[in-house]
């Protein structure tokens, strides 16, 4: 089990990890060593060697993103990446809140954001809410995935944590063709095919992935169709690239469980829980090199999005004579979005000093249009809400969001060991939100947001094979316009939003101070691995928090600035290469805290007032995010054939919903480790057979806990108003599951 605590001293480190190295050529196509680059713009550009860059960058690339089952970007990084953990708070693995460094990005509305999420340069937190569904990324379209620390201005909106940038396959890298078939543990079972190929100056690449599974809860199926293709032309001189992504996904949850409940953790709560979405995107990217080696690129693209939803939920009033004992929730959200962006690179010599520059623009906007529903129910006996009457009309509304920003950065080479460098951007955004069903005009409003941010960094080469950075960020998140039109005490809102006129929040500034130092130990002259260390601190001010009103489970609220938070931490990581072995360590551990004393509505919480309020202060720990994580994997090569993986992740224990406070026992989500264990077979040229069992020795554990109001605690967990009561309802990891995997690949890497 993790220590529950770590000296203050490590709070403030954190490590890189290894990423894999791009060979650099010549024009004369001399061999030259070998440096690991990476792009810090959202758009590509100038490559900045690794060593350059004061930030903890994470880089996977498509051989080990596509190891195993295609799952989702949340689940890869939950695995794999240092500072992520996930939370089941939905019962399907596609709808996971993704935590990193303290900040989480998440599919589900009410849950605070702060790190962005790019495709090819392009946005994809969703206008309405901020929220990032993982369904619509397909994972065999990925070719690099990079995790940016930090409050990185040239990222924009929302990078307070951090961002994730994610740049897709193209027929010119990943030329050849496979098809795999897959089949799994509780009916699972996927088909993915991809192929790419390219012909003088052009090049092409699709893939296509189908998935289906009923889940291993109760009523907690997912349906997968996914297709990425792209088309490309490339010269000396110009370059450019048009994609088209599209999906249509079907997910079931479940919700969190009462503990009372948890020997029977297949069940669900109530049900049904349902999301269906769509999405249909093309975007198109043009590249110009000039003959001093700048590079001009030209991005723009049109997104049509929609989901539909419908939810399940108790009354808390159902004691009341003549109030239905449920009601059920549909609303759906379409948005149209559309933007383009442009960023010059280049090198220039300036006083004897090298700079490396970008400058760049982007203009995005949105169109979304938000309806809801509801209507009474019943239960039946396995807790299934049927409607009794025809749904009710409760919302109608369109948001227009229009964002703007400029940004700039310079890289200065002082000396050949040490850099300096400085970003800004103007960000600028508006949202404006109208009521279209003439019943509520208060809603009717425009919200304007600008500000300069920007950022300091610095890296210095201590030794041949060390280096250690430094940097100072500056970032701004805008409150969303499911926030803004749910921010009144007086009228909370249910998530999905119920619309109602309400005061303006504030945005949240972040404030991300970092240090660090990377390298390899060498034996007898030879590397023998790498090892990292380093410090990260973020400070925000005017945090948004849902501040929950309700009753049950599922809690009613509002959005509230609630002053300050506060996220440090320490990450170590160490990987050695072997002759047939590799082992890789990471370990990290996040302080994530209220910094300001604030009032929260939890009656559920044992430390409550008669009125059903907490005192939340400085100093108290921020629900969902386990202070100390731990990831090893060992991967055997015996032959070359032939390997094996086992891989190790444990948590330690983490604060409930509703127990900001961290008064409350029972509003403690115990740590938990879960083994892996993995093997792929490469019987003939082409042919391949993977294998894998997640959960190795069936752990019952559980990743994510708020504190409710448990409704079904009659006899055989029967519907009972009158005897209703507090209980920690817990978010429940899966039990062991198998998969098995067959391929056949002509020639694709």
């Amino acid at each position: 089990m993790l220590p529950r605590s770590l000296p203050r001293a490590l709070a403030l480190a954190t490590a890189l990890p290894c990423v894999q190295s791009i060979p650099m050529v010549s024009a004369a196509t001399l061999p030259l060593p070998s440096i690991e680059v990476v792009g810090t713009a959202p758009l590509p550009g100038l490559s900045t060697p690794i060593e350059q860059v004061p930030a903890n960058i994470q880089v996977f690339e498509a051989d080990s993103l596509n190891a195993g089952p295609a799952g989702s970007v949340s689940e890869f990084l939950e695995r794999r990446a240092t500072s992520v953990n996930a939370n089941a708070a939905s019962g399907n693995p596609y709808q996971t809140d993704l935590n990193f460094r303290g900040f989480t990005a998440s599919p589900l509305l009410g849950t605070p954001t702060g790190l962005s999420v790019f495709l090819d340069g392009v946005r994809i937190n969703e206008p309405f809410g901020d929220i990032v569904n993982w369904d619509l990324i397909p994972m065999s379209a990925i070719a690099t995935l990079q995790v940016m620390p930090g409050s990185n201005p040239l990222y924009g909106l929302n990078t307070l944590g951090g961002a994730i940038a994610m740049f897709t396959k193209d027929g010119r890298r990943f030329p050849g063709a496979s098809a795999e078939i897959d089949a799994g543990t509780y009916g699972a079972r996927g088909v993915t095919v991809e192929a790419g190929g390219v012909r003088d100056a052009l090049d092409g690449y699709v893939t296509a992935h189908a998935f289906e599974e009923r889940g291993w809860r109760e009523h907690s199926s997912t349906r997968l169709r996914q297709v990425f293709g792209s088309a490309g032309y490339r010269d000396r001189t110009n370059a450019m690239r048009a994609t088209l992504l599209a999906a249509r996904n079907d997910l079931e949850g479940t919700q969190a469980l009462p503990v009372s409940m948890s020997d029977r953790p297949r069940e669900a709560y109530t049900w049904p829980d349902t999301t269906r979405n769509q999405l249909a995107m093309v975007s198109v990217q043009g590249r110009h090199a000039t003959p001093r080696d700048d590079s001009v690129v030209v991005n723009a693209y049109a997104r049509g999005y929609r989901s539909e939803g419908m939810n399940s939920n108790v009354n808390p009033d159902a004691a009341a004579d003549d109030a239905a004992p449920a009601f059920n929730v549909s609303s759906t959200t379409r948005t149209h979005g559309s933007g383009a962006s442009a960023q010059w690179s280049g090198a220039r010599e300036l006083a004897g000093m090298r700079h490396e520059l970008i400058a760049g623009a982007a203009l995005d906007h949105a169109i979304t249009r938000f309806s809801q529903s509801s209507a009474d129910a019943v239960f039946t006996g396995d807790r299934e809400t049927v409607s009794i009457e025809p749904a009710r009309p409760g919302v109608e509304a369109r948001t227009r969001t229009r964002q703007f920003g400029m940004y700039g950065r310079d890289v200065l080479s002082l000396t050949e060991r040490w850099t300096v460098s400085a970003a800004a951007r103007y960000q600028r955004a508006r949202i404006t939100i109208d009521d279209r069903s003439g019943l509520s005009p208060a809603l009717d409003g425009a919200h304007v947001f600008a500000r300069v941010i920007g950022g300091f960094g610095t890296t210095y080469r201590l030794a041949p094979s060390t280096t250690g950075d430094a940097s100072w960020t500056h970032g701004m998140r805008v409150p969303t316009a499911a926030e803004l039109t749910c921010a009144d005490p007086q009228a909370p809102c249910s998530l999905p939003n119920i619309f109602v006129a309400d005061p303006p929040l504030k945005p949240v500034i972040a404030t991300t101070r970092e240090a660090g130092a990377r390298g390899a130990w060498h034996v007898f002259g030879e590397p023998r691995g790498t090892w990292s260390v380093a410090a990260f601190d973020t400070a925000s001010r005017d945090d948004i928090q849902f501040i929950a009103t309700g009753t049950g489970a599922v809690n009613t609220g509002y959005f509230a600035n609630i002053g300050r938070t506060r996220r440090s931490g320490v990450e170590l990581g160490a990987a050695v290469p072997m002759r047939y072995a590799t082992l890789d360590a990471r370990y990290s551990y996040t302080r994530a805290i209220f910094a300001s004393d604030f009032v929260e509505h939890s009656p559920n919480n044992s430390a409550a007032d008669p009125a059903g309020s907490i005192m939340v202060r400085k100093g108290d720990r921020l629900p969902g995010i386990p202070s100390q994580l731990v990831k090893l994997r060992a991967t055997l090569m015996p032959r070359t054939d032939f390997e094996l993986s086992m891989t190790l992740l444990a948590a330690s224990r983490q604060y409930a919903r509703g127990n900001e406070n961290n008064r409350d026992p029972a509003g403690i989500v115990p740590g938990y480790s879960v083994a892996g264990l993995g093997g792929t077979w490469r019987p003939s040229p082409g042919w391949q057979v993977e294998a894998a069992v997640s959960n190795v020795f069936d752990r019952h554990y559980t990743t994510f806990g708020t504190l409710g109001a448990n409704f079904f605690r009659g006899p055989g967990s029967a519907f009972a108003p009158e005897l209703a009561s507090a209980e920690a309802f817990r978010g429940i990891g899966a039990p062991r599951t198998a998969w098995v995997g067959l391929r056949y690949a002509w020639g694709l890497r």
